[in-house]
């Protein structure tokens, strides 16, 4: 035996004798040494510590970019189907080109118009008059919708007006309007506010007596007073609704007001589209047509995210 395995065993007896007396088992000696403590996440993504750790995902990127492409695509085959028919119905002789030109001679004039600057102007122009009355009247309807739904004796007293003038056309009153205060700006926004106030009313009113019971029940028994009551139970369970009514209201807004330029208006997207009428500039007045389009589709986009924000805290409904 040679002098190195000799000095290894007389190391190792004494090691074996302690562990017969402590019970501890020796680990054999060709067991190898173990390596340095690792301080990193390993490979099955925990730490140090024994946390898990999420391990990165490969390609989890490239199925939500298809997802959000296809989600477009469906989305936009009903819009391109219209151009498309738009295009060919009167290249084709379906209709005639002089009272519906082709999409592509709309947007060659829609393009002169915003080079030309006349585009900016006009839809500065309703969109001034259009935002102010649409803000008007959910400054004034939400409250007083949200009075008329929560106190019963208001509804009571106001209830038969309200009647009377829902049923009256908000353009059936626009002489009215342009007689009592001229045809300048005060008529166009008294008129939108007037359009505008109903919708979001009537869904206010709607929001504040269909609020679940059981929510008013369980409110009451943690002994809220009532404007607790009304601040964390009947507003938050009133948005949905109520942004039904705003939206609805938004759409007014710019109908409505189109309308109103058509009388006495010397700007405005309507006064385009009438003065194109007028000067039979069938391309232009098209364009403006598209242009109010595309405005209420981004307005209404805008009120849905305004709605999701204000609506963060409901859960999803799940099977």
């Amino acid at each position: 035996m040679s002098p190195e395995s000799r000095s290894s065993a007389q190391l190792a007896e004494p090691r074996a004798v302690e562990a017969q007396h402590t019970g501890v088992r020796q680990a054999p000696a060709t067991e190898p040494a173990a390596g340095p403590e690792k301080t990193g996440p390993d490979k099955a993504g925990s730490d140090k510590a024994g946390h898990s750790t999420p391990a990165p995902r490969s390609g989890s990127l490239l199925p939500r970019v298809r997802r959000a492409l296809l989600t477009g695509a469906t989305k936009s085959v009903a819009i391109l189907a219209l151009l498309a028919l738009w295009e060919l119905a009167p290249r084709l002789g379906l209709v005639d080109r002089t009272f519906l030109p082709p999409f592509s001679e709309v947007a060659q004039a829609l393009w002169g118009l915003a080079a030309d600057g006349q585009l900016a102007d006009n839809t500065q122009a309703s969109l001034a008059r259009s935002f102010s009355g649409f803000g008007l009247a959910v400054g004034l309807a939400v409250p007083l919708g949200l009075l008329i739904g929560w106190y019963r004796p208001v509804a009571d007293l106001l209830s038969p007006l309200l009647g009377v003038f829902l049923n009256t056309a908000a353009l059936a009153l626009l002489p009215v309007f342009v007689l009592l205060l001229g045809i300048g700006e005060t008529s166009k926004i008294a008129i939108v506010v007037y359009a505008c106030s109903w919708p979001i009313l009537l869904n206010t009113i709607s929001a504040v007596r269909t609020v679940d019971p059981t929510l008013l029940k369980l409110a009451k028994s943690m002994d809220l007073s009532a404007p607790r009551l009304f601040q964390k139970v009947i507003l938050p369970a009133s948005v949905p609704t109520i942004f039904t009514g705003i939206r609805m209201a938004g759409a007014y807004s710019i109908v409505v007001l189109v309308a109103a330029e058509m009388i006495g208006a010397k700007a405005g997207l309507g006064y385009l589209i009438n003065a194109s009428q007028y000067n039979f500039a069938i391309p232009q007045m098209y364009a403006g047509i598209v242009t109010i389009s595309v405005i209420g589709v981004a307005f209404n986009q805008l009120l849905l995210a305004v709605e999701r924000r204000l609506s963060s805290w409901r859960v999803p409904a799940t099977s």
